[in-house]
């Protein structure tokens, strides 16, 4: 079979559609302008009202019988400046378009704002015609802003009088804690603190205290409540302390693609009130009680430090003793001698039994978390007497925020006075000029670094193993250090999963560097 040849549709007489497009717009024009849902006016060129639309009415309350044949003036209220109407009427005449908002007057009286804009229409020949307006009552949507203006002023003001740091942070990238807005008073902390942004290093002091991040950003959520934490500075200045309260806070996207709220931003904010004044107070009722605690320990530590040395220096003759007891017993004398030196060794050995009874137990302690600048400023103030009396200069260069550390207090405590104690007596020498103290304290990954130098006559470089030997001491071995209590030291630092190390200082002194674990998240 053959198949049969399909005919093709007529193409479309497109001249008689345009024909119909050109029919219909006037119609479909009229009735859009109608049934438009804003004010619409065409008028002449001297602003003579030729046409209206129903809105028109709704909005002015004039019907079009009443408002055509009427000059647009009787809309025009005096709280809208002549100034406003010169502009309007020098664009429009040039055929521009104008665009403002105007206090209209209804029918009856009441005033209103308008939004309108005004567009010249051309004849054939590109002349102005006559003049389209299209306006619409925004009074609600400016009461509305200057009520969110007002607000925002209010608030403004209150917080920027407030006694209290405050500071908006972005959490899109909140490790780097990107302030977006702030107060008066966080200016203010940020010259005291000489600190481009003091939010960094609260929130980091903040996270050392926590142990672990802010968690998850939830919109009205506390990401921490209350948590004093303490800032230290450079140049002997006393630490400042805070107490900081986060709360995460979502902000609507105000771009077009945010409508839907898929762009919605949480900010965090940081509220800082310092509490330095009350918490001088609390430090000195502490320090008063550690002062106390420090005698205590320091008197426990020297009588447990003579008995040992005491049972150190009994045990070598003691021991020489046995060896030649052990030795006549061999050869199978029992003369009165050998059992004198017998009877002399068993009473040896009571007495260093009695002196290893006496010596008292080491005061029991809880590991906690500790601030190492904590810990060095209490013992800088506690010697703050025998520094000043040494004429020594103290250059205190602490971090401003460290890690905590998992710690045993009194003992670092004791380690950190016996090093200070040590560059004291080496400063203290006689004939010696400078006397500088640096202590300086940094965070490293996984650790923190305490170092403290002087400026003294330094330890040779045979004599840095031998001073951490129990008793040893070159106090008078030419005048270096003495060495007492780095046996001790080292054994702190040795229970805290540290170590310490001896050099050379930068200004050709003692440089002793402690390194320590810093407590981690999981702790």
């Amino acid at each position: 079979m053959s198949q049969r040849k399909k005919s093709l549709p007529a193409a479309p007489d497109l001249s008689a559609g345009a024909a119909a497009s050109v029919d219909i717009l006037p119609r479909v024009f009229s009735e859009a302008v109608a049934q438009a849902d804003i004010a619409i006016s065409i008028t002449d060129t001297r602003a003579n009202i030729l046409y209206v639309n129903p809105a028109f009415e709704r909005v002015t309350g004039f019907a079009a019988a009443e408002a055509v044949g009427q000059n647009q003036s009787l809309l025009s209220a005096r709280a809208t400046p002549s100034g406003v109407y010169a502009a309007l009427w020098q664009t429009i005449g040039a055929g521009e378009p104008w665009s403002g908002r105007l206090v209209n007057r209804r029918k009856d009286g009441s005033e209103y704002l308008a939004d309108l804009l005004i567009t010249p229409v051309l004849d054939a020949g590109g002349k102005v015609g006559n003049f389209l307006g299209i306006h619409r009552d925004i009074t609600a949507l400016h009461r509305l802003e200057c009520r969110v203006s007002n607000q925002k002023a209010l608030i403004e003001s209150v917080v920027d009088s407030a006694p209290v740091a405050i500071a908006l942070l972005d959490n899109q990238d909140y490790k780097k804690d990107c302030v977006v807005l702030d107060n008066h008073e966080y200016k203010k902390l940020m010259g005291d603190l000489g600190m481009t942004e003091p939010a960094s290093v609260i929130l980091d002091a903040v996270r050392a205290d926590m142990g672990h991040g802010l968690g998850p950003a939830q919109d009205g959520m506390q990401a921490f409540a209350d948590r004093e934490i303490r800032i230290d500075s450079h140049g002997g200045k006393p630490p400042r302390w805070f107490s900081c309260t986060g709360t995460w806070v979502k902000s609507i996207g105000e771009n077009a693609d945010a409508f839907f709220g898929q762009r919605d931003s949480i900010y965090l904010l940081l509220i800082a009130k310092e509490i330095t004044q009350q918490r001088a107070q609390q430090e000195k009722v502490r320090m008063a009680a550690l002062q106390a605690t420090m005698a205590e320990e320091n008197r426990i530590s020297g009588l447990r430090e003579s008995l040992s040395a005491a049972l150190f220096q009994m045990e070598g003759p003691l021991n020489l003793l046995a060896s030649v007891v052990a030795i006549q017993e061999r050869r199978g004398r029992h003369d009165p001698t050998t059992e004198a030196l017998a009877a002399a060794l068993q009473a040896g050995q009571a007495a260093l039994d009695t002196l290893q009874r006496a010596i008292p137990e080491r005061s029991a302690e809880t590991a906690t978390t500790a601030n190492i600048n904590e810990l060095l400023r209490d013992v800088l103030d506690l010697v703050t007497g025998r520094l000043l009396a040494a004429g020594i200069t103290v250059n205190w260069r602490p971090q401003a925020v460290l890690p905590a550390v998992q710690a045993y207090p009194v003992r670092l405590r004791a380690l950190f006075k016996a090093l200070i104690d040590n560059a004291i007596e080496a400063l203290n020498a006689k004939g010696w000029r400078m006397r500088e103290l640096t202590i300086t304290t940094r965070s490293l990954p996984g650790s923190v670094e305490i170092v403290v130098e002087d400026s003294g006559p330094g330890i040779p470089p045979d004599l840095r193993l031998k001073v951490f030997e129990p008793f040893f001491s070159s106090r008078n071995g030419g005048g270096h250090h003495a060495g007492t209590g780095l046996a001790m030291a080292q054994q702190v630092v040795s229970d805290h999963g540290g170590t310490i190390e001896i050099g050379a200082s930068h200004a050709g002194g003692c440089r002793v560097c402690v390194m320590l674990p810093a407590r981690r998240a999981e702790d």
